[in-house]
């Protein structure tokens, strides 16, 4: 599987854009998110091109950190990833986004594990097992309360019966209980506890009528890093892996010990001298105050930067914040410089880890009034991802903490 958008392993020109992604600082979050729940398994969740980091290179990382789990959302994230020589066969690869006609087979031959939530599924799963001849690789999932995708209670006996008679057959290997929080990210929402009982009931008779699972979870990112009484036999972690709190209000990632993965930056395309009253882009929502130097930051919402940002997403430029002044294009947007002249080229670093005063991903979301997951996914294909830190050092952040 390519890397998708455009991998690159060093700049070898000037980037107009650049998304810089640290693996070392992944391999550290994926180590404290192992600290934090020591008894179960990690599984690395690399959906959506790894929340736009790189499914690829990312899940090779977190393999190396001790992750023994891939989750994705769609099979052919899936096997895209078991078809990649660079992972080790012996991982396990989750995929749970089905829709009728899915490519089962192909699931089935190629050892994934794959989420079922209701009888439709389990039909046409079992028939690829039998057309593959080898058994599928079956987790069901229950709807504890999110009232997304996974069974009703009402039904669950149904479905375990029936998984059950298909293992019996040998079609099927039932190697997974799992669900998925609603309110995990709310401290003491009454959801919470409500789910982890249901979910303790639903698990209970399932193993009552003899179903023996690999693994059972429930825990997403939030669970993990605060409920340590949902880790069960699995974590479920997405967004903490990628160095982001799930929550504002659960803590900063560096309250968790993570490390932000992605830094976004551009090259200014222009810094020009501009007198007052002079509007800036479209609708003239913002005027210059005064006489002022302009900056033209070449990245727009065509590249994943939220238009509801206009105004108030904030860059560094020159060691200093600056704001987006008026709309963000499609292609481009500007900052009022304040009369600073940097050079054409100059470094626009939009988000990281704030180490070098710099904004992060959480300050865009708050100025787009959204979160932090959306920020990072949303980085689009005209963007280069440039890996560093790619192999692993003797002693790496988070090491020994």
């Amino acid at each position: 599987m390519s890397d998708t958008p455009t991998a690159q392993t060093a700049p070898t020109a000037p980037l107009r854009a650049r998304a810089e992604i640290d693996l070392a600082a992944l391999r550290a979050n994926a180590r404290t998110l192992r600290a934090l729940a020591p008894d179960a398994a990690l599984m690395a969740v690399v959906k959506s091109d790894a929340y736009g980091h790189g499914a690829v290179r990312c899940a090779r990382a977190a393999v190396e950190a001790g992750a023994s789990w891939l989750g994705t959302a769609t099979p052919e994230e899936a096997l895209a990833l078991r078809a990649d020589p660079g992972l080790p066969a012996d991982v396990r690869i989750m995929c749970w986004l089905w829709t009728p006609g899915g490519p089962w087979r192909e699931a089935v031959e190629a050892g994934l594990d794959v989420s079922v939530s209701g009888m439709w599924a389990l039909r046409e799963v079992t028939e690829a097992a039998g057309e593959a001849g080898r058994p599928a690789r079956v987790q069901l999932k229950a709807d504890t309360g999110l009232g997304r995708n996974g069974c009703q209670p009402a039904d669950w006996p149904e479905l375990v019966r029936e998984a059950l008679r298909a293992e019996a057959a040998g079609l099927v290997r039932i190697t997974g209980l799992w669900s998925h929080f609603a309110c995990a990210d709310e401290p003491g929402h009454p959801s919470i506890a409500a789910q982890l009982a249901l979910f303790r009931e639903l698990l209970g008779y399932a193993e009552e009528q003899g179903v023996r699972p690999e693994v059972r979870h429930i825990a997403n990112s939030p669970a993990t890093l605060t409920l340590p009484e949902a880790h069960f036999d699995m974590v479920r972690t997405g967004i903490a892996l990628y160095g982001l709190s799930p929550s504002p209000e659960l803590g900063s990632a560096a309250d968790f010990g993570l490390r932000p993965v992605m830094t976004l930056s551009a090259s200014l395309a222009l810094v020009k001298h501009v007198p007052g009253g002079h509007g800036v882009s479209y609708g003239h929502h913002y005027v210059t105050p005064g006489e002022t130097t302009l900056g033209l930051v070449p990245v727009g919402y065509a590249d994943g930067i939220p238009r509801h940002a206009s105004g108030s997403g904030p860059v560094l430029v020159g060691g200093k914040w600056r704001t987006a002044a008026g709309r963000i294009a499609m292609d481009q947007f500007v900052v009022d410089l304040g009369g600073d002249e940097p050079e054409v080229g100059a470094e626009a670093v939009l988000f990281g880890p704030g180490d070098r005063g710099e904004p992060t991903a959480e300050d865009w979301a708050q100025a787009a009034g959204t979160i932090a997951y959306e920020i990072v996914t949303r980085i689009g294909s005209r963007v280069p991802r440039v890996y560093v830190n790619e192999e692993p050092s003797g002693q790496e952040p988070g090491d020994g903490a």
